[in-house]
């Protein structure tokens, strides 16, 4: 190919890239639209950026749940999980499920709803969104096997509680952690 004359796979990239940031400018500014709606209701106690996090966890948490709650009862059935030489107890597969999908949801909304001021590279953001999921993940496994394997506790509301802890060390560890603006670094 001739230096300076792009060829068909340069262009069709750069119409994808385009198209996909259309896409994105599209779902964010559909995911503002609705906050700033609501937001009205929650102005009076909540800070716009925890409100975000409310909502946009919220969601992916919902989303989680669901994922959770579908995969343990309909697609592992309830049944333990083989894979390869490894065996899962179905609720912890089911964890390891929603966990798949939702993590590039969750990573979406904190990096362009919910935590816009980092100037940190996405890498870097991501690295450290994917320890803290790692994080989030550890507890909901050492949560998950003290109430449904040594407790006895049912899976889908042992998974709600432990939602709950893992919500808390979330936000916080993304807010100071993965996606850390000027001021936090500079210790204001």
């Amino acid at each position: 190919m001739l230096n300076g004359i792009a060829t068909v796979s340069q262009v069709f990239d750069f119409i994808f890239a385009v198209f996909m940031q259309q896409v994105h400018n599209k779902i964010r500014s559909s995911i503002f639209t609705v906050l700033d709606f609501f937001y009205p209701l929650f102005r009076n106690f909540l800070p716009l950026q925890t409100y975000h996090y409310a909502a946009c966890g919220g969601v992916n948490t919902l989303i989680s749940l669901f994922l959770y709650s579908f995969s343990y009862n309909f697609i592992f059935n309830k049944q333990l999980v083989h894979v390869g030489p490894f065996v899962f107890e179905p609720y912890i597969a089911a964890l390891f499920v929603s966990f798949i999908i939702t993590l590039p949801i969750g990573f979406y909304l904190s990096m362009f709803v919910t935590f816009q001021g980092s100037l940190l590279r996405r890498r870097v953001q991501f690295f450290r969104y994917f320890i803290v999921i790692v994080g989030c993940m550890l507890i909901n496994y050492v949560c998950l096997k003290l109430f449904v394997g040594v407790w006895h506790w049912f899976p889908t509301p042992s998974q709600i509680l432990t939602t709950a802890v893992v919500i808390l060390f979330n936000y916080f560890s993304q807010r100071h952690f993965s996606f850390k603006t000027v001021g936090q670094q500079a210790g204001k």
